[in-house]
């Protein structure tokens, strides 16, 4: 083998090995740093909300789980956790009694207020009781035909031609007169003469309960007689008062 060659071989062994010995260094080399790929959080999201315990959250969700399921097969209706229920429609006040299948039924009372309002007070006709008209009524000292008419609640035209009287006798009739009363018909207008509960004053000694009566029209002279616990025929004097109902 010539020098040449000789050369030729020393410098080819001398590249191989520098070759090699390269290689080697970069197999032992460190591993380069891994790269973290960052996931959105948008993707996968807990379904739990962040708390320190996640294991007492999954407790508590297990045993609402447990709650409906035991309520759905009691034929309940389950209420979903959380939830808040509002009553909008008012309570009604049930009345009756509870029986054996018999559902309750609510009523709703009505409560009306009245508003008073100021009215007159308009007196009041003490009323004839029917069959309460005599066929007949004898006048007694201070009674006159139209006084009579008012206490019985007949017509006094009807009562003087039924009597044989005229309007111009009616004013001048003594007692003793015998009337025929009517038995149907009803006095014109009101046979109040004068208002009445009141208490009337006597003027003269010959006042009579009778009078006094005729004054307020439609009162009884019974009825006088009996609020002052005195006889219907009872003599009366100058100021003394009576008690009218």
């Amino acid at each position: 083998m010539s020098k040449k060659q000789r050369g030729m071989l020393v410098i080819f062994v001398f590249v191989i090995s520098t070759m090699l010995v390269s290689a080697c260094t970069q197999s032992l080399s460190s591993a380069p740093a891994a790269t973290p790929t960052l996931i959105p959080d948008g993707l996968f999201v807990s379904p739990f909300p962040s708390v320190e315990n996640p294991m007492a959250m999954i407790e508590e969700f297990a045993k609402q789980t447990a709650a409906a399921q035991t309520t759905v097969a009691n034929g309940g209706t389950p209420v979903t956790p959380g939830a808040v229920v509002t009553a909008t429609t008012p309570l009604a006040v049930v009345t009756g009694t509870l029986e054996s299948g018999v559902i309750p039924t609510a009523t709703s009372t009505a409560v009306v207020i009245s508003t008073p309002t100021n009215a007159i007070a308009q007196p009041a006709s003490t009323s004839v009781p029917v069959g309460a008209r005599p066929a007949s009524y004898t006048l007694q000292s201070g009674e006159f035909p139209y006084c009579i008419a008012r206490r019985f609640n007949v017509d006094p035209d009807e009562l003087l031609a039924l009597s044989g009287l005229s309007s111009a006798q009616a004013n001048s009739l003594s007692a003793g007169t015998v009337l025929k009363i009517p038995q149907s018909g009803a006095f014109p207008g009101s046979r109040v003469w004068h208002n009445h509960p009141d208490t009337y004053t006597v003027d003269s000694s010959s006042e009579t309960i009778y009078g006094v009566a005729c004054y307020y029209g439609d009162i009884d002279p019974n009825a006088i007689a009996s609020a002052n616990s005195i006889s219907v025929s009872a003599s009366l004097t100058a100021g003394q008062q009576l008690k009218i109902p």
